[in-house]
C-alpha cells in the first residue's frame, strides 16, 4: 500500500473533484501507435482505455507492480512529443483525453517522479511533471502528495522549472501557458511547506534588484525601514557574488521580471497577427484589422489570474507589486489592441480587476487596512506634491499648479490639462521628474501611454464601499449571461474567469468581504438563471396577430402581468444620486392554476424576492440552425430581467393578505376573494437609477414599460438578498473582529495565537460538573499527570466521588490536545514522555465538594450526563469553556455533538452571566444538539430556537420566541401560585400573590427574614440534633414532599436539607424576578424581544437565519460572548463569518471572547452549485478547512462509536488516529456476523448489464442499470430474510442513479408489497445521517469521475454501523491512486458477492469472521433467479396460508378472518395482498409514507418470536421452506401497518422536498 499523507496540511489544498465532457470534435493527438476512434470523454469507455496504446505503455512499465524495469528517458521524451505537446494557435494547451488516461495510470506517481533527477532531467520530462501536476489541480485532487517521499529532490525539482526558460529551448504558446498555469498553482498552494521554502524566494525583497532607479528611490523613501535591511541584502550578496556580479542578473531575482516582460512583448506583436498586407507591427498603434490569435490570447488571460493572484495575497504582493507599477502593466494593457477586441472581453475584466487590486487600499509592509480617509488623504498628499512640482519646474503647467484640486482629479479633466506639454516635456515628466516609469522602456516615447500612467497614478478612484453600495443587488439579464463572470455548468476548468478567489489568507477584512459579496451574488445569479431557463420554455411565448407577446402554456413559478405601474419615485438621501425608494404595483391573475398552486402564490408575503421579465419572441420561430447560433436569451425571447421585494399583497377586494405587522388582528383576517392579486413591490433603486440614466442619456428603450412575466422562486432557494445586504452592511461598519482572532483570521501570523494556551483572563479552576461519571473516569482523563483528590480545605481525599473541580496547572496550559494538522499526537506523546522520564508526572490536584441540596423535590434534581467521555473529548471540553478559538475535527460516530453540548453545560455553570450562541449548517443538525442540550443540567427558560425548524424538535416544550414567552407567561401563574401557597403555610394573606412585584416585596420582608432569624438561631444551637427539625420555618409548606425532609438525628445533616428547601423557595424567587418584566411589558414583541436579548443563556439558530436576520439582531441589540458552530466544515465562509458580528461593537472592542468551530473538513465542504466558482474561485471552501490549511492547531477526537471496528478501518486511516470506543469491541451485536451474508463488507463487482456500463441520458445525469438492477435484488434478498426496511438505506453518487433505482424499486417490490429502504438518495445527502446496512452505487464505468474527492470516499464509507456492500466497476476503481487505501482492504475479499444461504432470519449466531458456507454471486441473472426462486415460495406459501386453513368456511369468512383477500386467479399473490391492504387502509383511514416506513422495525421484531417457533418446526435441512414461512410472517405482519404506495407526482415532489 503506498504511504498515505492523511494528516498534512498539504492535502487541504485540493481536495475537490470533478471532470467534464469533452466536445466531440476535440482535437487528440496522434498516439504512439493508434488511438480508438473515440476521442471525446464523453464517448470513452473503459474498454477504449483498456485498448489504448498508452495504457498498454503504462502496464508494460509503471502500472503493475511486477513492471519495475529500468527508467527509459526516451520513452518520457516519444510520449511528450507524440501525446503531450500541442501546436496551433487554439485554445487548447493540452489533450485533455491523452493527459487524463496518463494521470489516471499515475505517470507522475509512479514513472516521473521516482526517476526524476534535476541535473539530467531532459526538458521532456520537466514539462510532462508540470502538465500532471496541472491536471490534478484541474481536477481537484492532491496535487503535491507524492512529491512527500522525496522532500529533498522536490526542491530540486522546483528550481529545474525555474531554470526551464533559461535553456535553449523555445516554447511554444502552448508550452508558456502550461508552464505559467503551474506557476499559479504553486503560488496559491503556500500552505504547504515544501512548496512555500523555495516559491517565496522569487517575491522576496531581492526583486527589487530589477526595479528602475527611480522607482527604487521612490519606494525606499516610502518605507525607511526597508533601508537598512536592503543596504544588508546588497552587502551580502556583493560578499557572496564578488563585485563582478550583477545581482538583477541573478535567476531568484529577475525571474519575474523577465515573466513580464515576455507577457507585454506577446501582448505588444503576437495576439493579433499582421494582416496579409502588412508587415512586423506593434498592435499598441495598429487598427484590429489582423487575426487573433487564440492561444496568445490565453495565454495573457492566463498572465492576467497570475498576476491577480500574486497581487492578492500579503506575502506575493508586499515587493511585487512595486515592480509591475514600474513596468506599467496596466498602462500597456489598457492600450493594448486586445482590450477593446470583441475577444478580449474576458481578458479586459482581468486587467481592470488587475487594477483594482493594484490600487487596493492597504499598507503593504504593515498588512493595516486603509481607511476612506487614509486613501483620501493621501491621493491628496500626491496631487499637493505634483502641484509643488509643476509649479517650480514645469512652467507650461503653472495654471495647472494653481488649480484646485476638485477640479482636476477626474481623468479627462487630468488629461485636457497635460495637452500643453510636448513629447519630450511630457516624458521628462514622467521618467525624471516624477519617476514613474524608467527612460528605458520601450514604450517611454509614446504620448498616449505617458499620459495614461500619470493620470492614472493622480486620478480620484472611487472608493471601494461606494462602488458596492452603488451595485445593483439583483442580477440583470447582461450579468447572468455573461459567460465569463456566470460561466455555465460544463466549465472545464481549462481557461480562466474574471471572478475573485477563495485563498488561503486574505489582505484585509473589506477584501475578504467584497470577495464573498461577489462570488455569493454570481452564485445566487447562476441559480436565479437556471430558474428562468426553467420556467419560461412552459409559456410557450409568440407574437399575437396584434403584435404584442402572448401565451399559449402556463408555469408553475411564472405568471403574465395584467398591469404595471409604478407608484412612487422618493428623493435621493442627502450625498446621492439614486432615489431612495421606488415602489410599484403588479396586478396578475391566478385563475388558471390548481388550487395547490394557487395557494403558493398566495403565501407571497413581505420581503419575499420576485422577478420582473420581458419576454419578446421572435415572430417566426428560430430554424435549428438559428437556434444552435443563438444565446439562451433569444431563444427564449428574454429582453430584461430585474429583480423586486414584496412590500405587501392584495387580493381582488383590496383586502390586505398575509399581513405579519400586526395591522389586522387575528380574528378580523378573512381568506382572499376573487382571482386578481396585486403585489406591491419595491424596486431596486440602483439598478432604476441606472436604467432611468441610459433612458435619458442615450435614449434606450424604458424597461419598466415592457414587463410581461412576473415570477418567483422557492423560498428557501430565495434568500440570497437579505445574506447581501448583511454583507454589505458589514463593508459600510467599521468591522471589527476580536484582536485575538482578527490575524489569524486573515491568515497572518502565529497560528497558535488565538489558541486559549496563550490567551489572557483564563478560568484558572473548571468546575466539571456531571463531566466525570467517577473518579477512575478522571485518572483515565489525564494519563499524562499524576492525579490528586483533595478536599475543600486542602486535605486529601480516599473516597473521591463526582463532582470535581480542576484547577489548572503550568503544564496543562503549555501543552493541549490541540495540535497543528501535519503533526501526530503519537508525537506529542513521545515528546512528553521524554520529558517525563527526566521528571516525574506532574501533579494536578482535583478537587471534591459536595453540591447544594438542590430541593427536596424529584423536580429540583439536577440532570446528570451519563457519557463516559474519552480523553481527547476532555481535552475539546476544557478548551472550549476557555477564552479564544478551540477547532474540534470530529470523525464519523466520535460524539462531537456530545462533546459540544457537554461544553455548553460546563461553560453555564462556569460562567452563568454569559450568554452563548449556537449555529449550525441544518435545521437537523441544531435539533440534534438542541435536544441533548435539554438533557443536561441547563434550565429550560434559558433554551431559544430561532427559525423554521424549531416545530421539527421532538419535545413537547416549544422552545420557539412565541413559545418561550408562553411559557414564562404560564410559569408565572404556576409560582405566584406556589407563593399564595407559601403565604398560606406562613398565615398571611395571600395578596402577596397578585404580582411578581409583590411576590418579591414579600420575599424581602417575611420569608427571607424568617430564614435569617432561623439561621441566627441554629448557630446558637449546633448542638441540639433535633432544632432544624423542630424550627424550620417553613415546614408546612413542605408537607407534601415525596420524603420526609427532617430525622431529627443529626444537625448537620438536617441544616443540609433546610438549606435544600431554601434553595427551592429562591429558585421560586428567582424564577419570579425574571418573569417580572413578561408582566411589565404588555405586547408580544416586546416579551419576545426581551427573550431574546436579556432572558436567553443559550440562543441557537442555523447560519442562514442568522445572515436573513442580522440588521433585526443589531437593532434589537442582542449581545452574545460565546459562539459554537456545529458542522462549521459545511458551511460557507461567509456564513460563518457574519455570526461572528451579529452584535455591535463595545466602545471599539468586540464582546466575543470564545469562538468554538466543530466539523470534519475530511468530509464534504459546503454545496456550491456553480461548477466554476468550486473549481475557479473555490468558493465551497470553508472557513474550518481553512483555519485547518492554515495549520492553526485544532482536536481530533479519536474513538468512533459507531461502526464494527473492520467497517472503519476502510476509512479511519485518513485520520490521526481514529481508534474505536469500548462500546463497539464489547457489544454483542458488533461481534455476530450479518444474517444471509457471508462478509460484513465486500466490493462488489458489477459487469456490464445488456451490453452497457454507464449512461447519461442527459448530461450530468449518469445512471448504471446494472447496479441498479443489482442493488434492487441484493435489498429484496435482505427484506426476504428479514431485515427491517428502515434499517436499510441505498445511497449512490449521481441524481440520475438515485432516480433509476427509484424507478427500479417500485418496479420490482410494488407488486409483492416489499417496503421501500428509508433512504434512496445520494451520498451527499446523506452525510450527517447513518444507518445499519448501507448498499452503495459508485456508477461509473469509464472515469472515477467526483469520487476521486477523497472526501466524498470518506462519506460514503463511514455511514454503516453493520453492513457495508459497495457495487462498482473494479477494475476502474482499484487503480484510482487517492482511493487505493480503502480500495486495497475492499479486495481483499472476494469481488463475487458472497451469500450464506443457509440463514433465513435476520439473526444469527455466526460471529464475525467465520464466513460459513459461501454461495458466491455470478452475476446479475445469478441474484435475480435467486430472488425470483424465493419470491414465488412466497407467493406459494400465502396461496396456502389462505386456502388451508380455512377449507370448511366460506371465502368471505376466510376473507374477514385473516384480513386478506383471496389471490386472483392469475397466482400473483402479492397483487392480491396489496388489495386487500388497500381496503384495510381504507376502512382504518391509515395512512403510510411510501419511503420512511413508518413502524416496520416494531412489525418485525414483534412477530420475531412467531418466526423463531415457525422455523423449529421446520426441517433443519429445508432451508427454502424455512425462508418462505418466515417471510409469510414478516408479510402479514407489514400488511397490518402498511398502506398503498402512492406513486404519483405529488408523492415524488415531497420526497424531493423532504430530501
Amino acid at each position: 500500500m503506498p504511504k498515505v499523507y492523511g494528516t498534512g496540511v498539504f492535502e487541504f489544498r485540493h481536495p475537490r473533484a470533478a471532470e467534464y465532457p469533452l466536445p466531440a470534435d476535440f482535437p487528440v493527438a496522434a498516439p504512439l501507435d493508434k488511438v480508438p476512434a473515440s476521442t471525446g470523454a464523453s464517448s470513452i469507455t473503459l474498454l477504449d482505455i483498456q485498448r489504448d496504446r498508452l495504457t498498454g505503455v503504462a502496464t508494460e512499465h509503471w502500472g503493475a507492480p511486477a513492471a519495475a524495469t529500468a527508467f527509459h528517458a526516451g520513452l518520457v521524451r516519444e510520449i511528450y512529443a507524440t501525446e503531450l505537446r500541442v501546436e496551433g494557435r487554439g485554445r487548447k494547451t493540452v489533450p485533455l483525453h491523452r493527459v487524463m488516461i496518463l494521470e489516471v495510470s499515475q505517470y507522475l506517481e509512479n514513472y516521473l517522479w521516482p526517476n526524476f533527477d534535476p541535473d539530467s532531467a531532459s526538458f521532456e520530462h520537466v514539462m510532462s511533471m508540470i502538465l500532471m501536476v496541472n491536471e490534478k489541480f484541474r481536477e481537484n485532487v492532491a496535487a503535491w502528495t507524492c512529491f512527500h517521499d522525496r522532500k529533498d529532490a522536490f526542491s530540486g525539482f522546483l528550481w529545474r522549472v525555474i531554470k526551464l526558460k533559461e535553456e535553449d529551448r523555445d516554447l511554444n504558446m502552448a508550452e508558456k501557458t502550461n508552464y505559467l498555469l503551474f506557476m499559479i498553482n504553486a503560488f496559491q498552494s503556500l500552505e504547504d511547506e515544501l512548496v512555500r521554502e523555495t516559491i517565496l524566494q522569487l517575491v522576496s525583497l531581492k526583486l527589487w534588484h530589477t526595479l528602475s532607479f527611480g522607482r527604487l528611490q521612490m519606494e525606499l523613501c516610502l518605507n525607511p525601514e526597508l533601508i537598512k535591511k536592503w543596504t544588508k541584502i546588497k552587502r551580502r550578496e556583493a560578499k557572496k557574488a564578488g563585485q563582478t556580479c550583477d545581482a538583477s542578473e541573478m535567476l531568484e531575482n529577475k525571474f519575474l521580471k523577465n515573466l513580464i516582460e515576455e507577457f507585454l512583448e506577446i501582448l505588444d506583436s503576437k495576439v493579433i497577427l499582421p494582416c496579409q498586407y502588412g508587415g512586423d507591427v506593434s498592435v499598441l498603434n495598429e487598427s484590429l484589422s489582423g487575426q487573433v490569435d487564440d492561444s496568445c490570447v490565453l495565454y495573457c488571460e492566463r498572465f492576467m489570474e497570475f498576476l491577480i493572484d500574486m497581487l492578492s495575497q500579503l506575502p506575493t504582493r508586499r515587493f511585487l507589486r512595486p515592480l509591475v507599477a514600474d513596468v506599467a502593466v496596466v498602462a500597456k494593457c489598457h492600450l493594448s489592441a486586445l482590450y477593446t477586441h470583441e475577444k478580449g472581453r474576458l481578458f479586459a475584466q482581468l486587467v481592470d480587476l488587475l487594477q483594482f487590486y493594484e490600487g487596493f487600499e492597504i499598507n503593504d509592509h504593515s498588512g493595516t487596512q486603509l481607511s476612506d480617509d487614509d486613501v483620501l488623504q493621501a491621493h491628496y498628499s500626491r496631487f499637493q506634491a505634483f502641484h509643488l512640482l509643476a509649479f517650480k519646474q514645469v512652467p507650461k503647467l503653472r495654471d495647472f499648479s494653481l488649480c484646485n484640486i476638485a477640479s482636476i482629479h477626474k481623468r479627462a479633466d487630468l488629461a485636457k490639462k497635460l495637452l500643453v506639454l510636448s513629447d519630450v516635456e511630457l516624458q521628462d515628466l514622467v521618467c525624471n521628474k516624477l519617476k514613474l516609469i524608467s527612460e528605458k522602456d520601450p514604450c517611454s516615447g509614446r504620448r498616449d501611454f505617458l499620459i495614461e500612467v500619470l493620470v492614472a497614478f493622480f486620478e480620484k478612484r472611487q472608493s471601494q464601499k461606494d462602488a458596492v453600495n452603488a451595485l445593483p443587488l439583483y442580477p440583470n439579464e447582461q450579468i447572468m449571461w455573461d459567460e465569463s463572470l456566470v460561466p455555465s455548468i460544463n466549465y472545464s476548468g481549462e481557461g480562466c474567469l474574471a471572478l475573485p478567489k477563495l485563498n488561503l489568507q486574505f489582505l484585509t477584512l473589506h477584501d475578504y468581504l467584497l470577495r464573498n459579496f461577489n462570488l455569493f451574488r454570481l452564485e445566487s445569479t447562476y441559480e436565479i438563471r437556471e430558474d428562468i431557463q426553467e420556467a419560461i420554455p412552459h409559456l410557450h411565448a409568440y407574437i399575437s396577430n396584434e403584435g404584442d407577446t402572448a401565451f399559449r402554456g402556463w408555469s408553475r413559478m411564472a405568471v403574465p402581468i395584467k398591469e404595471f405601474k409604478i407608484t412612487q419615485v422618493k428623493q435621493p438621501d442627502i450625498g446621492e444620486v439614486k432615489p431612495s425608494a421606488v415602489t410599484a404595483d403588479v396586478t396578475f391573475s391566478i385563475s388558471s392554476y390548481k388550487p395547490q398552486i394557487k395557494s403558493e402564490w398566495d403565501a407571497l408575503k413581505e420581503h419575499d424576492v420576485l422577478f420582473l421579465l420581458s419576454i419578446r419572441p421572435s415572430f417566426e420561430p428560430l430554424s435549428p440552425e438559428e437556434a444552435a447560433k443563438s444565446t439562451v436569451p433569444e431563444r427564449l425571447g428574454l429582453q430584461y430581467v430585474r429583480g423586486c421585494e414584496v412590500i405587501e399583497i392584495r387580493d381582488e377586494e383590496s383586502s390586505l393578505m398575509n399581513d405579519f405587522t400586526g395591522r389586522i388582528k387575528r380574528e378580523e383576517w378573512k381568506p382572499p376573494k376573487g382571482e386578481i392579486r396585486t403585489v406591491k413591490i419595491a424596486l431596486d433603486t440602483a439598478q432604476y437609477h441606472i436604467d432611468v440614466t441610459e433612458v435619458a442619456e442615450n435614449g434606450a428603450e424604458n424597461v419598466y414599460g415592457t414587463f410581461n412575466i412576473l415570477m418567483r422562486r422557492k423560498p428557501k432557494e430565495n434568500n440570497f438578498k437579505a445574506i447581501l445586504e448583511s454583507i454589505r452592511d458589514l463593508m459600510n461598519e467599521t468591522c471589527v473582529v476580536p484582536e485575538w482572532l482578527h490575524n489569524v483570521f486573515l491568515g497572518y501570523g502565529n497560528p497558535s495565537a488565538a489558541q486559549w494556551t496563550n490567551m489572557p483572563d483564563l478560568l484558572e479552576t473548571i468546575d466539571f460538573k456531571d463531566t466525570f461519571v467517577d473518579a477512575d473516569h478522571v485518572i483515565q482523563s489525564f494519563p499524562d499527570y499524576q492525579v490528586t483528590f483533595i478536599n475543600s480545605d486542602g486535605t486529601e481525599n480516599l473516597n473521591p466521588s463526582p463532582p470535581f473541580k480542576i484547577k489548572l496547572s503550568k503544564k496543562m496550559r503549555e501543552i493541549s490536545h490541540a495540535l497543528p494538522g501535519n503533526i501526530n499526537s503519537s508525537d506529542l506523546t513521545a515528546k512528553i514522555n521524554m520529558v517525563d522520564d527526566i521528571s516525574q508526572k506532574e501533579k494536578i490536584f482535583v478537587e471534591t465538594y459536595i453540591p447544594g441540596d438542590p430541593g427536596p423535590y424529584p423536580q429540583d434534581k439536577p440532570k446528570q450526563n451519563s457519557v463516559r467521555f474519552t480523553p481527547t473529548q476532555i481535552g475539546a471540553i476544557v478548551s472550549g469553556i476557555q477564552p479564544g478559538l478551540t477547532m474540534v475535527v470530529g470523525p464519523p460516530g466520535t460524539g462531537k455533538t456530545d462533546t459540544a453540548v457537554q461544553i455548553l453545560n460546563v461553560l453555564y455553570h462556569n460562567c452563568p452571566s454569559q450568554r452563548t450562541l449556537i449555529i449550525t449548517h441544518s435545521n437537523q443538525a441544531l435539533n440534534d444538539l438542541f435536544e441533548k442540550i435539554m438533557q443536561r443540567d441547563v434550565p429550560a427558560r434559558y433554551l431559544l430556537r430561532l427559525g423554521q425548524g424549531e416545530q421539527e424538535l421532538a419535545t413537547d416544550l416549544d422552545f420557539s420566541r412565541q413559545g418561550r414567552v408562553n411559557a414564562m407567561l404560564v410559569r408565572r401563574l404556576e409560582l405566584l401560585g406556589e407563593v399564595a401557597k407559601l403565604a398560606r403555610s406562613l398565615h398571611l394573606p395571600e395578596d402577596v400573590s397578585y404580582t411578581c412585584e409583590t411576590a418579591a416585596y414579600f420575599w424581602l420582608l417575611h420569608v427571607y427574614a424568617r430564614w435569617e432569624q432561623f439561621l441566627a438561631a441554629c448557630a446558637q444551637n449546633q448542638e441540639s440534633p433535633s432544632f432544624v427539625k423542630d424550627r424550620f420555618p417553613f415546614s408546612e409548606f413542605f408537607s407534601d414532599t415525596p420524603q420526609p425532609i427532617f430525622t431529627g438525628e443529626y444537625f448537620e445533616k438536617d441544616m443540609h436539607a433546610a438549606k435544600g428547601c431554601f434553595k427551592h423557595l429562591s429558585t421560586i424567587f428567582q424564577e419570579l424576578e425574571e418573569c417580572r418584566a413578561f408582566e411589565l411589558l404588555k405586547s408580544t414583541a416586546e416579551r419576545a424581544n426581551y427573550l431574546m436579548t436579556k432572558q436567553a443563556k443559550v440562543v441557537a439558530m442555523t447560519c442562514t437565519h442568522a445572515a436573513l436576520k442580522r440588521r433585526d439582531f443589531l437593532q434589537l441589540g442582542f449581545k452574545y460572548d460565546n459562539l459554537l458552530m456545529e458542522e462549521s466544515a459545511q458551511i460557507l465562509e461567509i456564513e460563518t463569518f457574519i455570526p461572528m458580528l451579529l452584535q455591535r461593537q463595545e466602545d471599539g472592542y468586540a464582546r466575543l471572547k470564545r469562538c468554538i468551530l466543530i466539523g470534519d473538513h475530511h468530509q464534504l465542504p459546503p454545496v456550491v452549485k456553480n461548477m466554476a466558482f468550486q473549481k475557479y474561485s473555490h468558493m465551497d471552501q470553508s472557513l474550518f478547512t481553512r483555519f485547518v490549511r492554515l495549520g492553526i492547531p485544532y482536536i481530533e477526537l479519536n474513538a468512533q462509536g459507531r461502526a464494527r471496528p473492520t467497517i472503519a478501518e476502510l476509512y479511519n486511516w485518513r485520520y490521526r488516529e481514529l481508534g474505536d470506543l469500548p462500546y463497539v469491541r464489547e457489544e454483542a451485536i458488533f461481534h455476530k456476523a450479518n444474517s444471509g451474508f457471508s462478509y460484513e463488507y465486500q466490493l462488489v463487482d458489477v459487469p456490464d448489464y445488456r451490453g452497457r456500463g454507464e449512461s447519461a441520458p442527459s448530461p450530468w445525469f449518469y445512471q448504471n442499470e446494472g447496479e441498479a438492477e443489482f442493488i434492487v435484488s441484493v435489498y429484496i434478498y435482505m427484506r426476504l430474510i428479514g431485515y427491517p426496511a428502515n434499517k436499510i438505506s441505498i445511497l449512490t453518487t449521481y441524481n440520475g442513479q438515485k432516480l433509476l433505482i427509484r424507478d427500479v424499486i417500485s418496479r420490482r417490490c410494488k407488486p409483492w408489497n416489499i417496503e421501500p429502504p428509508s433512504k434512496i438518495t445520494t451520498v451527499d445527502k446523506f452525510q450527517g445521517q447513518q444507518n445499519d446496512f448501507i448498499l452503495l452505487s459508485l456508477v461509473r464505468t469509464r472515469f472515477v469521475g467526483h469520487l476521486r474527492d477523497v472526501r466524498r470516499l470518506i462519506v460514503a464509507m463511514s455511514r454503516a454501523r453493520l453492513g457495508l456492500y459497495v457495487f462498482c466497476r473494479r477494475s476502474l476503481f482499484e487503480q484510482c491512486y487517492e482511493l487505493q487505501p480503502t480500495f486495497q482492504l475492499l479486495l481483499q475479499r472476494p469481488d463475487k458477492l458472497g451469500l450464506n444461504l443457509e440463514e433465513c432470519t435476520p439473526f444469527t449466531e455466526r460471529p464475525l469472521g467465520e464466513t460459513g458456507n459461501i454461495h458466491y454471486i455470478t452475476g446479475i441473472e445469478d441474484i435475480d433467479h435467486l430472488v425470483n426462486f424465493r419470491l414465488e415460495h412466497l407467493r406459494q406459501m400465502q396461496y396456502m396460508q389462505y386456502y388451508a386453513p380455512h377449507a370448511n368456511e366460506p371465502p368471505s369468512a376466510a376473507s374477514e378472518n385473516n384480513g386478506v383477500a383471496a389471490p386472483p386467479e392469475n397466482g400473483n399473490a402479492g397483487n392480491g395482498l396489496h388489495k386487500s391492504m388497500e381496503s384495510m387502509v381504507e376502512e382504518n383511514g391509515e395512512s403510510n409514507d411510501a419511503v420512511t416506513g413508518n413502524k416496520m422495525e416494531e412489525d418485525t421484531f414483534e412477530a420475531r418470536s412467531d418466526l423463531m417457533q415457525e422455523e423449529n418446526k421446520m426441517d433443519d435441512g429445508n432451508a427454502e421452506a424455512c425462508d418462505m414461512a418466515m417471510e409469510d410472517k414478516i408479510v402479514d405482519k407489514h400488511a397490518e401497518a402498511k398502506g398503498k404506495i402512492e406513486e404519483n407526482a405529488d408523492a415524488k415532489d415531497k420526497i424531493e422536498e423532504e430530501e
